[in-house]
């Protein structure tokens, strides 16, 4: 076992009693949830023949073979954010299959080098925080998009950078169909290809890493600053006069 870097260290900035050293331990899940793993699934599109919705099905398809449970948002109907309150039965279902699934999948066309503003609408739907709760924080993502061109990604970028934002272990794997069209049969079925293989990839990786993470999300998130907020609020509470 090599010696410390610094084995006289002090820490005069640190709350010695909000920090928490990480253990091995603490990650062993001693009674393992029975229940499905339960994922909510997103698309970008409201075309008639939506090949986001269509990567949408497949993708759902294999997770319930994996043995999950599986919710998909159809997003007609939603409002723009901020043009409805958020009692609107739309935004309700959403928010209610967020906090419901355990993991998400992502899946939008890009248009002009961007995720739809019908993906983003979802996305801007859920909140950061209810209460005490947040909805996001802590369960798995994963990102695909379509595209009627050449390969790209700047879609599955960005939703990572809003999976990063909403506090989601967003795996590393992703899916990223070109030329869509050309991927799908008439009845919607996507076809043998190295892109069809990608999207079985890359919900074996959400599948496992669910499994791994669900039931510790809230310690993989605990932040030290947050704790010290909310001890600092405490305190105030506690100890501020009577008015």
């Amino acid at each position: 076992m090599s010696e410390p870097l610094f084995p006289d260290a002090t820490f005069p900035a640190l709350r010695a009693d909000l920090f928490d050293v990480p253990t091995q331990e603490r990650l062993a899940v001693s009674v393992p949830p029975q229940h499905r793993p339960r994922f909510l699934m997103l698309y970008g599109s409201l075309r008639e023949r939506s090949y986001s919705r269509l990567l949408t099905f497949e993708a759902a398809r294999l997770l319930e073979a994996m043995g999950a449970e599986v919710r998909i948002f159809n997003p007609s109907g939603l409002p723009l954010p901020d043009d409805a309150p958020d009692t609107h039965p739309k935004v309700l279902e959403l928010r209610e299959l967020a906090a419901w699934s355990e993991g998400m999948v992502w899946c939008s066309p890009e248009r002009h080098g961007a995720m739809t503003g019908i993906m983003k609408a979802q996305i801007d739907w859920i909140p950061l925080s209810s209460g005490s709760v947040r909805p996001t924080q802590g369960k798995t993502l994963a990102v695909m998009q379509v595209s009627g061109g050449s390969q790209s990604f700047n879609a599955v970028n960005q939703m990572r950078v809003l999976g990063r934002w909403m506090r989601m272990l967003t795996i590393p794997n992703q899916s990223s169909v070109a030329k869509a069209f050309a991927e799908f049969t008439e009845d919607g079925r996507m076809k043998p290809s190295s892109f069809y293989d990608r999207v079985v990839d890359v919900m074996e990786e959400l599948f496992k890493f669910t499994l791994l993470t669900r039931d510790l999300g809230p310690y993989l998130v605990d932040r030290y600053s947050e704790r010290k907020e909310s001890a600092e609020e405490l305190s105030k509470r506690v100890n501020q006069r009577a008015i």
